[in-house]
């Protein structure tokens, strides 16, 4: 703890949560408080909100950057948070509101469901290959499902197929009502519906990519988009040799997995992606392919939602001398 007043410090351990309540709602002046990413700490930071006192979290890679002792502990942790604060150098990053968290549980709470479900299927196209159902994903539609069900089993392997028939079926439901939630908080969200106009972009791609870019202005250009989602290859490079590794994958795992789910779709519905991934399926393979079409509709996506454009907008812009889609 430093006084900027009277130039004093101090040094406290709090057990949290309740040595920490008190100690903060009986500081009488707001104060700045500083802390590393990585922390599961909604409680706190709604208590330094209750009692109108300033949280700034930092990067924890470049906090611990910043110390070149090998020696870490909690105490050295804080001492070098509250010398970064006091110097100026502290690498504060941009933080999602408290609203904003809660959508991101719904969609998070969509996608590990829609995980277990596609967990539960391929543990039944298993169980029908084992008997000689090969249908691939006609084993979905109703007459399908049918002929799993009447499959001839022994006991364990029926009350298994039954089992999973049944989460299935569950999940099925569960992800439908999630879906309407996901497109009324899409549909509420004017950046949301101005990025679904583009060919495979859904309500969960557009909602995910908005709370998760928060404000565009605070990205340069394309090249930092792609990056803080983790799209481009690592590199390890010196002198005039250049090493390009796989896509370093730094960044929200969730949105790179949509990017590349509505990628797949909007190869259907964009000429100009489709022959992109055509060349590249046929030069590399389809999953560099894949990856590449993820990173440029992530590109399209920011430019969109930097000039309030549509997709029809976008294409017009596209086709301007100098525009920004003279990406290799």
């Amino acid at each position: 703890i430093f006084d900027n007043r009277t130039g004093e410090f101090q040094e406290r351990k709090l057990l949290h949560p309740g040595e920490a309540c008190e100690f903060y709602r009986s500081l009488t002046e707001p104060v700045l408080v500083g802390m590393e990413a990585g922390v599961p700490c909604q409680w706190f930071r709604r208590l330094l909100s209750e009692c109108g006192h300033e949280l700034w979290v930092g990067d924890a890679a470049r906090i611990r950057a910043a110390e070149t002792r090998k020696q870490k502990t909690d105490r050295r942790d804080a001492e070098l948070i509250l010398r970064l604060l006091r110097e100026g150098r502290f690498p504060r990053i941009w933080m999602p509101t408290e609203p904003e968290r809660d959508v991101r549980q719904l969609l998070m709470d969509r996608h590990h469901r829609m995980r277990r479900q596609s967990k539960a299927k391929n543990q039944l196209q298993s169980l029908a290959l084992n008997q000689g159902l090969q249908k691939g994903r006609r084993l979905w539609s109703a007459a399908g499902l049918q002929q799993l069900r009447e499959l001839p089993m022994m006991e364990h392997a029926a009350r298994r197929r039954d089992e999973l028939l049944r989460v299935v079926a569950e999940l099925d439901v569960q992800i439908a009502e999630l879906d309407v939630l996901v497109r009324q908080q899409a549909e509420c969200r004017a950046d949301a519906k101005r990025l679904m106009t583009h060919p495979g972009v859904g309500p969960q791609t557009a909602l995910g990519m908005v709370l998760t870019l928060g404000e565009v202005g605070r990205f340069e250009n394309a090249r930092k988009v792609a990056s803080y989602l983790g799209l481009v290859p690592g590199e390890y490079s010196s002198g005039n040799k250049q090493r390009l590794g796989h896509i370093s994958k730094q960044g929200s795992s969730l949105m790179r997995f949509l990017l590349v789910q509505a990628g797949q779709t909007a190869v259907k519905g964009d000429a100009q992606l489709r022959r992109a991934y055509a060349r590249l399926s046929a030069k590399k393979n389809r999953a560099t392919a894949k990856v590449m079409v993820a990173r440029r509709l992530a590109v399209r996506l920011y430019w969109m939602l930097r000039n309030d454009w549509t997709y029809a907008e976008l294409a017009r812009h596209a086709g301007e001398p100098g525009s920004f889609c003279g990406e290799r």
